[in-house]
């Protein structure tokens, strides 16, 4: 029987009607676990290059290729993962990819040499690259529209508090000094070999805990899958309201702007991004996370806290500036005290503590976003952000020159932004691949900076400082250019379907 077109709603209205509560709030930790399963697999070489270079026998230059690879998988697989998510569905894809993913990570533990841990750690990054851009858009669309900004952000926190995390699983593991010989292979088992498992775990726990969930009721309703999108959304109510038995009453839904419904190609994925009205948000958000390039340093920061950390300890380096300090640490005779290829504790700590402050200083934005706009934000970060970094080589202290430093590694809370901007300014159907579009532009910056900062960190570190720091500061001239964001009307009636 026609359903009247008066007893119809709309699919936010119906994701609105199913509420917030226990479904939400597992998939909203699940999507945490698989941001940080995803960080564990692509930047635990900040923890696993310096302790392996021992045992791999690893030069400088090599060091840098092993930073750099798994940001390369992260570029190859990305949009990729996102064509696969738009087609076949978010949680099919991250099941798929969370379990492969873990599963040549840990197989890394065995490797022979420098060469053998680079390619199998790019293969597990191009295989983990899809997560978050797929988890943030699953999670965003199956919560109500007035709790969508607070969840993005609110994952992104901890995206930010991920390499922390990995600090921390560190600390205990990294300072055994175990050695099991495996004679078939060649190799000592040890602590960092061990490491590489415990990154691995995330992965497959998440893999496993998402066979529970649901499929993103606006994936389903824009293929013209109606009747299992109305499933599914009596499901997420049911669960998010356990302590009533009123069931979810939709008797249809309201059409929207038409989507790509049954289309598989590529080309019609694709091309609505580079036409209008979505080109210009394509450009500057593409633009936006190409030179945003605060991640590279976040790549060194273990190693440059650690070297931090073995100057201050002196007392000599107090009057230095943060890359003065660099310098006198690379120059400085070896400490015959000191275990080689290993990470000083405090320098861990340091790391926990960078990895907090960017989480709760994103937390902090959560709260306050709605009122001053995603895009206001991000001017107002990249502007501070940016500044701290260009003067945090001209402060002849060496707290405060640290701490400018700190500042400017703040500025990564513009990724959950990005994100967020890009989420609301694309229509559901080129969600996934939009973001991972996006991100793949800042990756694609991120292999010739880590490459750039290895050696400018040795030979020229200022100039580092100085040209990175005022390409993130004009982000805010960029980001400019794009609507304000508190004003719906001016994205969602164009963009939302």
């Amino acid at each position: 029987m026609d359903v009247a077109e008066e007893d119809k709603v709309t699919l936010d209205e119906a994701l609105n009607r199913t509420g917030f509560g226990l479904y939400s709030y597992f998939l909203l930790s699940l999507t945490g676990l698989t941001v940080i399963a995803l960080v564990c697999t692509a930047y635990g070489t900040t923890i696993i290059v310096p302790t392996s270079a021992c045992e791999l026998m690893t030069t400088s230059a090599q060091r840098g290729f092993l930073a750099a690879a798994p940001v390369v998988g992260l570029i190859i697989g990305s949009v990729f993962w996102g064509y696969l998510a738009d087609v076949y569905g978010r949680r099919l894809m991250l099941i798929i990819s969370l379990a492969s993913a873990a599963t040549v990570n840990a197989l890394a533990s065995i490797s022979v040499n420098w060469i053998m841990l680079m390619i199998l750690q790019f293969l597990a990054t191009v295989l983990a690259s899809g997560q978050y851009p797929m988890a943030m858009t699953l999670l965003s669309e199956s919560v109500p529209m007035s709790k969508r900004n607070l969840v993005v952000l609110l994952v992104a926190s901890i995206f930010l508090l991920s390499q922390g995390i990995m600090a921390v699983l560190a600390i205990p593991i990294i300072p055994l000094t175990f050695s099991y010989e495996l004679a078939s292979l060649g190799i000592y088992w040890n602590s960092w070999r061990t490491l590489l498992l415990v990154y691995s775990a995330p992965g497959i726990i998440c893999a496993m805990c998402l066979f529970f969930m649901c499929e993103s009721p606006k994936f389903l309703f824009a293929k013209g899958r109606e009747t299992e999108a109305t499933t599914v959304l009596k499901k997420i109510h049911k669960l998010n309201h356990l302590s009533s038995k009123e069931e979810l009453n939709i008797k249809g839904f309201l059409l929207e702007i038409s989507s790509n419904t049954g289309s598989k190609s590529a080309k019609n994925q694709f091309l609505p991004l580079f036409k209008s009205p979505l080109l210009k948000s394509t450009v500057i958000i593409f633009f936006l996370f190409v030179i945003q390039q605060v991640g590279s340093f976040l790549v060194w920061l273990p190693t440059i806290s650690n070297q931090f950390v073995e100057i201050v300890n002196t007392g000599e380096g107090s009057n230095l500036t943060l890359c003065a300090i660099l310098k006198e640490s690379i120059n400085a005779p070896p400490d015959v005290n000191e275990v080689p290829c290993s990470l000083n504790v405090t320098s861990l700590l340091i790391v926990l503590a960078v990895a907090a402050v960017q989480s709760t200083t994103n937390a902090f934005i959560s709260i306050i976003i709605n009122r001053v706009g995603r895009r206001n934000m991000v001017i107002i970060v990249t502007s501070l952000c940016g500044a701290s970094g260009i003067i945090a080589n001209l402060v002849p202290n060496a707290i405060g020159s640290a701490i400018l430093f700190f500042i400017f590694l703040i500025g990564i809370v513009t990724t959950g932004l990005y994100t967020a901007m890009a989420v609301a300014y694309f229509p559901t159907y080129l969600r996934t691949l939009a973001v991972a579009f996006s991100m793949t532009g800042g990756r694609i910056g991120s292999v010739v900076s880590l490459q750039i900062l290895n050696n400018l960190l040795e030979n020229n570190c200022e100039l580092g400082f100085y040209v990175y720091s005022a390409l993130f500061a004009s982000s805010a001239i960029i980001a400019a250019f794009l609507a304000d964001d508190r004003i719906p009307q001016k994205i969602m009636e164009k963009t939302t379907f």
